[in-house]
């Protein structure tokens, strides 16, 4: 079902769509059919962003917002952990300075339910004063759902921009070698190996290694075989036979095919090792792409293929972390500030995104849409990687409240995988250091 909350006529979206990079759609105002925007005007609305590309979006066509409403809406940038600090410590005190709050669902979503903090936006969505009926939950991703709803089904932030986990690979090495893009992890581990050559500084994969930055890479191969590392009913599955096989599995990409160093790498230096032409696949976010076709910064524009990633033993799935922008509950403007997220979270702020780079909407209809798709600066096979990736989104990291100390614990034990450490002995000692910090997490 294709979802657009705007009705311009064709001329209006063709003109729209070819001036969305350079211009943003200056000059084109969306008729939205149902909804009464004008119904909080005057209203002054609080914004809490986090410093990012996104929160520049949003920043950058405010002043659109402000004249569709009649609202004036004060908003500020903060650099994300800052953010994070000031959001948990103005909601605890149940009186927020913000009516709108930016959240990163994959470190933040479990607090901010455990705390009550977000409003209920269920009964907003079946307002036709306030949401389009076409604004449906069938446009989102699976992962966007996900992460936006509790167990309870009650909806949370709306989803905003997603980053799905994805393999980039140079052609030409594939090519050199007689290979086609690897169809599941066996025939990954055999091209990683064959484009191996290190005495000529050629290596088939690169991944993070470096402790804390290398969980998500491990629990990515870990989709790939039915599992995520917490179960349905909140168990620890780290020391799974599964588990076990991932990080096996992470030990020989990383050890056998790896560039030297590989465990002080972050996403950077695996950015930087790809760029120069030397590796044959790179698996990590999508939104790192734009620079691989920077002929100022890179050695591989035009070279790059751009994939989900292949097949697990069991299924395959797309990797996914995302933020989303939600209502405080506290708010005492909370329609006004819906209407603000529904805005921020529009197929027309989702295609700024796309096209600048900025950020990947969770939104169907933006990813499908071909006139859309024609503004984007990136190759056709980043977009298809993108698109592809949404209906087998799985979530990357547990949902849980302490991620950093489950990154920073099971991290030791990934990073020991890498000195020649024993998978099984290494994924059962982290289970057991992580179990008491989860349990007092969950903790009334």
């Amino acid at each position: 079902m294709s979802i657009d909350l705007w009705k311009p006529t064709r001329r209006q979206f063709l003109a729209a769509s070819a001036a969305m990079g350079a211009a943003g759609l200056a000059g084109i105002r969306p008729a939205f059919a149902a909804v009464d925007w004008k119904k909080y005007a005057g209203t002054t609305l609080e914004v809490n962003l986090v410093k990012s590309p996104r929160g520049d979006t949003l920043q950058k066509y405010q002043k659109e917002f402000e004249e569709l409403t009649g609202m004036k809406v004060n908003s500020e940038q903060t650099p994300e952990l800052q953010q994070r600090q000031k959001a948990v410590i103005e909601l605890t005190s149940g009186k927020p300075s913000f009516d709108v709050i930016h959240i990163s669902y994959h470190v933040q979503k479990r607090q901010f339910e455990k705390g009550g903090w977000l409003a209920d936006l269920n009964p907003f969505l079946k307002n036709p004063e306030l949401t389009d009926p076409s604004l449906v939950e069938s446009d989102f991703a699976t992962a966007g759902l996900a992460f936006a709803k509790d167990k309870g089904g009650r909806f949370g932030a709306l989803p905003f921009s997603v980053d799905y986990w994805i393999v980039y690979w140079n052609k030409d090495l594939f090519a050199a070698k007689g290979l086609e893009f690897p169809k599941n992890f066996d025939e990954m581990v055999k091209a990683s190996e064959t484009l191996t050559d290190a005495d000529n500084n050629v290596f088939g994969f690169v991944a993070r290694g470096a402790k804390n930055a290398n969980v998500p890479v491990w629990t990515s191969l870990l989709l790939g075989y039915g599992k995520s590392s917490i179960g349905p009913d909140g168990s620890l599955q780290t020391d799974s036979p599964e588990a076990i096989e991932a990080a096996a599995l992470y030990q020989r990409l990383m050890t056998k095919s790896a560039p030297r160093g590989v465990t002080g790498f972050n996403w950077a230096e695996c950015q930087s090792a790809f760029l120069q032409g030397k590796v044959g696949m790179w698996m990590d976010g999508v939104g790192f792409a734009p620079p691989l076709e920077n002929p100022q910064k890179s050695r591989v524009v035009g070279k790059v293929g751009y994939s989900i990633i292949p097949k697990g033993p069991v299924t395959q799935a797309a990797p996914t972390t995302g933020d989303g922008i939600g209502v405080t509950a506290a708010s005492a403007n909370k329609e006004a500030a819906y209407l603000y997220c529904q805005w921020a979270i529009s197929k027309q702020m989702g295609a700024r995104l796309l096209q600048s780079g900025s950020g990947v909407p969770f939104r169907n209809s933006v990813l499908g849409d071909a006139e859309v798709r024609k503004g984007v600066t990136m190759p056709g096979s980043w977009v298809d990687a993108v698109a592809q990736s949404a209906p087998i989104s799985q979530l990357c990291l547990p949902v849980i409240i302490p991620v950093t100390e489950f990154r920073d614990i099971i991290g030791v034990g990934l990073t020991n995988l890498l000195g020649g450490a024993d998978p099984a002995t290494e994924m059962k000692k982290a289970t057991e250091a992580f179990k008491p910090v989860l349990a007092r997490s969950e903790a009334p």
